[in-house]
């Protein structure tokens, strides 16, 4: 005797619904261009939280982003127009802000004083996605000084400003952590006015690579293996292909090496643990380090870059860089073999002459 079946017994769209639902079980690729997913923003923002929980020494450590964002606010002096609203997208503490209120900041020894940038700014609005480090120095004396609006973003990969809302985007040390950088480029030059301008600093490809290669040939000897403990940057040859990209106009791109010495690699990761910084890759190893290979990078690094005083030197490479929304009256770049003089002339130290 044949089993019973009861499929005789169903109707036909109860069995193609039935079908339907067995048979989807995978994944499907949203719409849209895939983003390679770098950086885990969840840990990211857990880190930045954890850092501004202790403001005190969330600030001993802010020395290298009050740096950073000194020299980025100096290009602001080669712009000389009013800038009514600008948006500090990535604002982590707000270090921009407090740069742009101190006096005299132009570093040319020929200038006697200077007014504030902020003299300049009629309202900064401040956007990062960790409140606590936002607001870490809301009630500081910096703050009566220049109109500020905290805004707590749900991700800085997503700017949800209206289109040609902002007269300046600047962004100092956050931009690195982004893991859609093309888009969120495309984005800044959505929310600027036409003819407006873009400044940032990221920190670039062989930032602290003497830290990244004595824990590399640490986990090699001790493991066998080598897990990513230092996150990657982006390279100073990509930047300006990504402004281009952007719809970005008269770009400039140039890059700094700030170089900082700690008594030890363990207070120089220490220091970056608060400031936010520590690493925040997909896939990392989770947990702390073994102390085998703490001790066997300590070891390297003062063999392969240690200095004479016993400290060790750690490299921070800056990539800084400014790009123009298009606008009407804009300077444009002339036609390709336009020139009437020949730079051969110049750089081989001859005299100018100008083609016939």
């Amino acid at each position: 005797m044949k089993p019973l079946s009861l499929r005789p017994y169903l109707s036909p769209p109860a069995v193609r619904r039935r079908r339907l639902f067995l048979a989807r079980n995978y994944a499907v690729q949203a719409p849209g261009a895939p983003t390679l997913q770098v950086f885990n923003r969840t840990t990211k923002y857990l880190q930045k939280e954890r850092a501004a929980a202790d403001a005190e020494h969330s600030r001993k450590v802010d020395y290298l982003k009050d740096e950073v964002a000194t020299r980025l606010c100096e290009r602001l002096l080669d712009i000389k127009r009013q800038l009514p609203h600008v948006l500090d997208l990535g604002a982590n503490a707000c270090n921009i802000a407090r740069i742009l209120t101190l006096p005299n900041p132009d570093p040319d020894p020929a200038v006697a004083s200077s007014p504030p940038l902020s003299t300049r700014i009629s309202h900064l609005t401040a956007a990062d996605s960790s409140p606590t480090l936002l607001h870490r120095d809301a009630a500081l004396p910096f703050n009566a000084l220049l109109p500020i609006t905290r805004d707590t973003l749900h991700d800085e990969e997503y700017i949800p400003y209206p289109e040609n809302h902002f007269d300046a985007v600047l962004s100092s040390l956050s931009l690195h952590w982004i893991n859609n950088l093309p888009s969120v480029l495309a984005q800044i030059a959505h929310v600027l006015k036409p003819d407006a301008p873009f400044l940032a600093a990221i920190f670039g490809g062989d930032t602290l690579y003497e830290l990244r290669t004595a824990l590399q040939l640490a986990d090699l000897d001790r493991r066998g293996g080598v897990s990513p403990h230092v996150s990657p940057l982006a390279d100073v040859r990509d930047v300006g292909g990504l402004l281009g990209k952007a719809g970005f106009k008269m770009l400039t791109v140039d890059v700094d090496d700030i170089i900082v010495e700690y008594p030890s690699s363990f207070a120089l990761m220490q220091d970056l643990q608060a400031m936010g910084e520590g690493n925040a890759v997909l896939g990392r190893e989770m947990g702390a380090m073994r102390r085998e290979v703490l001790a066997a990078g300590e070891a390297i690094y003062r063999e392969l870059y240690g200095n004479e005083d016993g400290s060790l030197p750690a490299t921070f490479r800056v990539i800084y860089m400014i790009g123009w929304k298009a606008g009407e009256g804009q300077p444009e770049p002339l036609a390709r073999g336009s020139g009437q003089i020949n730079m051969k002339d110049i750089l081989e130290g001859g005299s100018i002459k100008e083609r016939g």
